[in-house]
């Protein structure tokens, strides 16, 4: 253990921390409350539905799985775009190996937790301890909230006419909501637009499945390199 594993958290910034990862927990819980009742909807069973949540816990991976299998894309092409979305977190991971530090054990348990609002938030702490205190709390909140969330939209879900409800359109507006943000920026637009040319083109051509498989290159435009303009 070095000085900095033992030095305490300023519980001014605990409070801040908490009342931080609450709100966005409960934000998330949202999102796997329209994911429980799209999955069913698209023909999962409740069991199937909380046992993805559990195991691959990347919210983004789930919907694009579960959406290409509704649409009645081949296994692999809906495998293969869950795993391109799921990419990023191996770079989250890299940045966490220098905040979450034990054993083997702990290491395996941060790495299910390590997403995009944890690393985000740990990211954004001034100190060692708060980056681990923000990290730890805020990927067992959300993976707690998810999966509570994901539970109670599949029981709505298997136990409502979804259609009848307007449920059936809860996927594509879950989609919108995460996509809007990226949007904001020029090389989210530049690769959203890039991504949807490819596709568009592709789907006279290719079985279902492929053309949002491969408009996944666009995901390129994203990456830095030296002298980028942000």
């Amino acid at each position: 253990m070095t000085p900095h594993d033992a030095e305490p958290v300023d519980p001014a910034r605990r409070r801040e921390i908490v009342s931080a990862v609450l709100t966005l927990a409960a934000a998330v819980g949202l999102v796997g409350l329209v994911f429980g009742v799209g999955c069913v909807a698209a023909g999962a069973s409740v069991t199937q539905t909380c046992v993805m949540s559990l195991l691959v816990f990347t919210g983004a991976s789930q919907f694009s799985l579960v959406s290409e299998v509704a649409s009645g894309s081949t296994g692999a092409a809906a495998l293969g775009g869950a795993v391109l979305l799921s990419a990023r977190n191996t770079v989250y991971g890299l940045a966490m190996s220098r905040v979450v530090t034990g054993s083997l054990g702990i290491r395996l348990l941060a790495a299910q937790l390590t997403i995009d609002e944890s690393t985000a938030v740990a990211a954004a702490q001034p100190d060692p301890a708060s980056r681990r205190l923000a990290f730890w709390l805020t990927g067992g909140s959300i993976y707690v909230f998810w999966n509570i969330a994901t539970l109670v939209g599949a029981l709505i879900g298997s136990g409502v006419d979804i259609q009848t409800w307007g449920l059936d359109v809860a996927f594509p507006a879950a989609f919108v909501a995460m996509l809007a943000p990226h949007l904001r920026t020029r090389r989210g637009l530049v690769a959203g637009l890039l991504g949807a040319v490819i596709c568009l083109s592709l789907i006279p051509l290719t079985p279902a499945g492929v053309p949002v498989l491969c408009a996944a290159a666009a995901i390129l435009i994203g990456l830095e390199h030296p002298g980028a303009a942000r």
